[in-house]
Formats: structure tokens, sequence, C-alpha cells
């Protein structure tokens, strides 16, 4: 008696679509790593333009009026706009400074806070 060893159509079907399966779950998880470290650079980016705005207003030691104005800023090959907004604090002496940085579709993608005197 002769007997044929091998996997039968049905097992080989199955094997196929498990992989099927584990490859496209691979394929989704690389594309949400690469799509979190795009959006970390981004927000890495838009932290330093931030901080620079912020840190020149204390080293020029600017006299800023109450209000909000728009500020750009160029870092990693990317121009990014934002806000700053200068608010009276309880004391005289000091003022709020937020400086809002956007995405493309004008979204803040953060916003840092300082406290200045004059």
């Amino acid at each position: 008696m002769h007997t044929q060893r091998g996997f039968t159509l049905i097992e080989v079907l199955v094997a196929l679509v498990i992989v099927a399966i584990a490859l496209g779950a691979g394929i989704k998880a690389a594309g949400a790593l690469a799509n979190n470290a795009d959006r970390l650079a981004q927000v890495s980016a838009a932290q330093w333009c931030a901080e620079n705005v912020l840190t020149e207003i204390r080293l020029t030691q600017q006299q800023l009026s109450i209000g909000e104005t728009s500020f750009s800023c160029d870092q990693l090959g990317r121009t990014y706009g934002g806000k700053l907004k200068v608010t009276q604090t309880p004391n005289q002496n000091f003022k709020r400074v937020d400086a809002s940085v956007e995405n493309d579709e004008g979204l803040p993608m953060l916003t840092l806070t300082t406290i200045v005197g004059h």
C-alpha cells in the first residue's frame, strides 16, 4: 500500500490566509510607526519654534502690548505659523505670554506659556 504525504489544498489555503492576515497586521503596524515618528518630529519642531519665540522675548526684554500677534518659524525644512497671546496677570509688573504653534490646517499643535516682567 502506497500512502501519499503532503498537504491538502484546504490546508495550504488556510496557511496562506494566516500568512496574509499576519502580513496585513505587520504593514498596518509599520504605517502607524511611521505616522507616529512624523508626528513626533512635527511636534518637536513646533516646540522649538515656540521656545525660540519666548526666549527671544525674554532676552531682548521687549515691551509687550496686550493682545495677539502672529509669528512664523522655520524648523527642519518646514515653516510653522503661530500666535503669540499676551495677557495681563493679577500682578501689574508681569504679563503672561502664550506661544501657540499651529499645524497646516491652522489648528494648535502645542502651546507654551511664560511670565515676563516689564
